[in-house]
């Protein structure tokens, strides 16, 4: 067992894949990010196993260092994503799906100043997702509960069953990490994946820290598709000792927009 699977296993809980019972983290992936995909109404507000004083808060580093050397991991991380999930790809700035994509620095981090910005970040694409904030607006926008975060470990997930495509949680996310379905995106899907469901016209989708692999001890397809390079790095922040903190303690890293109070779990280092 190579170290990023023993790492995750330690996160996700090795109790869960030997069958003796999954952690807080796997039930409740499994239980609300999933809903969707069998045919029921995810719950928000059932009922969880209290997992200490801090709980899991999951998090990424995007080591935009590692992706300056190795430029192809880009799209090798945008093409893992789509195919886990199917995405459709529609050639249309409209209807276009992004769950994650990328963006010049300008138009990442708009409140950092670009001026005589080194060559090397000036010239590089940066990977953007949903940050699965601690203080997310767009749960706060939702008025059907379709996107809520799930308090045992951060993410912030969808019901695709309850969205209602009123769009106000994209109105409310600072970042435009929420995508809207124009049309059906099922025509668009060019390699399908059984194993995730599709989605219908007229709601929204957007990351979810891959909940579903998650919920089977595996990390999320993006981070799996770098792994070895140190280009994106998975864990939990509240653990001092998992890589991601000790990572954030060495190196220098920045979020998207942190003046707006959001609290983004997704950290940059450039």
């Amino acid at each position: 067992m190579d170290n990023q699977r023993r790492k995750f296993l330690k996160l996700a809980g090795a109790a869960a894949l030997a069958g003796i019972g999954a952690p807080t983290l796997v039930r409740l992936s499994s239980s609300s990010a999933l809903a969707a995909e069998h045919g029921a109404s995810a719950e928000p507000h059932g009922k969880t196993i209290d997992p200490g004083p801090q709980g899991i808060r999951l998090g990424m580093i995007i080591d935009m260092r590692k992706f300056t050397e190795q430029p192809m991991l880009l799209d090798r991380a945008v093409t893992a994503c789509n195919e886990a999930h199917n995405i459709p790809l529609i050639d249309s700035a409209k209807s276009e799906i992004k769950w994650i994509w990328k963006t010049p620095f300008e138009n990442a981090f708009p409140e950092q100043s670009s001026y005589h910005m080194a060559k090397n970040v000036k010239d590089s694409e940066f990977l953007v997702l949903c940050n699965h904030c601690d203080e997310p607006p767009c749960v706060r926008a939702c008025p059907t509960q379709a996107t809520f975060k799930l308090k045992t470990n951060g993410i912030v997930a969808m019901d695709y069953h309850r969205c209602i495509g009123c769009r106000f949680c994209m109105a409310a996310c600072p970042y435009g990490a929420r995508s809207f379905n124009w049309e059906d995106p099922r025509p668009y899907i060019k390699k399908y994946n059984k194993d995730f469901a599709t989605r219908m016209r007229g709601v929204v989708e957007k990351c979810t820290f891959c909940a579903e692999r998650l919920a089977l001890g595996l990390e999320p397809a993006c981070v799996e598709a770098c792994q070895g390079t140190g280009a994106m790095v998975f864990g939990d922040l509240n653990d001092g000792q998992s890589e991601i903190r000790q990572l954030l303690d060495q190196e220098f890293a920045i979020q998207r927009n942190p003046s707006l109070g959001t609290k983004p779990s997704v950290f940059y280092i450039v």
